[in-house]
């Protein structure tokens, strides 16, 4: 793998927009075919049911239906953090027929595996990022009693050997979000992997595992409800679906700064014309969103931002210098 190559845009300032569910907009009226036949569109997802991608993506299928004028298929390959998915996506033909839509996790891999049989980015054809959705540390409330940064670090502490975390899989950005915080709080407590954040949240609400770092919009029913409990956000800000959540860095932890973010890839050396209609089909209609999340079709809207200011950065362009910069990040924070 060319290092180089995977990083060579990363000196250049921090562009990501924030969003999560600009997937949905793009058949409200765009019309853009994309498919040269009736045949399905696959896509094949890295992860497991119940994830932030799957949920996205399978609420937004009817959509994506209409807008490519052909049946969606939803194909779940989870497996090593990623690459089970990713790899059949890199073997699939570069017709259009066969996408994926992809979070950070796809940047970790060179980070926490020695080998990797793909190059994140030269065996993928990067389209456009599609959003990006702030990561939350929650506790089970019945488990642990803090109810800030602060008081969670200092129960850590005090009982290393009681508590632990879990993760959506070893080498995932939940799992590094998490390892992140502990680090900056100086503590260190047992890692729990689950495969895909569907088992993992269910057994943070039962009980079984007592912390987590989780997109907001996951957990967000279940912080309403009081199954879960918010400690703060990754965000820089306090958010505006989620004012009630303090930041991290408004806690004392300035550089605990992480996201969870989207975007739309293929296999590689798809052809430009293929490439161009995706993307402006995924872009058409996200400048008639605004950030009015009540007007969202789909029901993953709450604890997003969608595209409107950020219009210019979601070429494929720039998904491949994110891409590059993600890997750079997490090289850098592992050694």
């Amino acid at each position: 793998m060319n290092e180089a190559n995977l990083i060579r845009r990363a000196g250049l300032p921090a562009r990501v927009a924030r969003a999560a569910v600009v997937v949905a907009a793009l058949a409200a009226g765009a019309g853009i075919a994309l498919a040269q036949s009736d045949r399905p569109v696959k896509f094949i997802l890295p992860v497991a049911t119940g994830s932030g991608v799957d949920t996205i993506t399978r609420a937004a299928q009817p959509a994506l239906s209409k807008s490519f004028g052909a049946p969606v298929v939803v194909e779940n390959q989870p497996g090593a953090g990623g690459i089970v998915g990713t790899q059949a996506l890199v073997k699939a033909a570069p017709d259009g027929a066969t996408l994926s839509i992809v979070s950070n996790n796809h940047v970790i891999y060179p980070s926490v595996y020695k080998s990797v049989p793909f190059d994140p980015v030269a065996d993928i054809t990067p389209i456009a990022v599609i959003g990006s959705t702030p990561l939350v540390v929650v506790v089970n409330p019945t488990k642990v009693s803090a109810k800030n940064a602060k008081e969670l670090a200092a129960l850590l502490k005090a009982n290393p050997e009681k508590y632990n975390y879990a993760s959506s899989g070893n080498g995932t950005i939940l799992h590094l979000a998490a390892e992140m915080w502990m680090e900056q709080a100086g503590v260190k407590i047992t890692h729990v992997p689950y495969k895909g954040v569907g088992p993992m949240l269910t057994d943070l609400i039962g009980g079984q595992v007592d912390i987590g770092v989780l997109a907001l919009p996951s957990v967000q029913q279940h912080l309403k409800s009081g199954a879960l409990r918010a400690i703060g956000t990754g965000a820089p800000k306090r958010l505006a679906a989620a004012p009630e959540i303090p930041t991290m860095v408004e806690q004392g932890m300035p550089d605990y700064l992480v996201e969870g973010w989207f975007a739309v890839v293929g296999p590689p050396k798809m052809q430009a014309a293929d490439v161009k209609r995706i993307h402006d089909a995924f872009g058409s209609r996200r400048v008639f969103w605004g950030t009015d999340q009540s007007r969202s079709p789909i029901p993953y809207r709450q604890g997003v931002e969608l595209f409107t200011k950020h219009t210019p950065f979601l070429t494929e362009g720039d998904l491949e210098w994110i891409m590059g910069k993600g890997i750079r990040t997490w090289l850098d924070w592992r050694h």
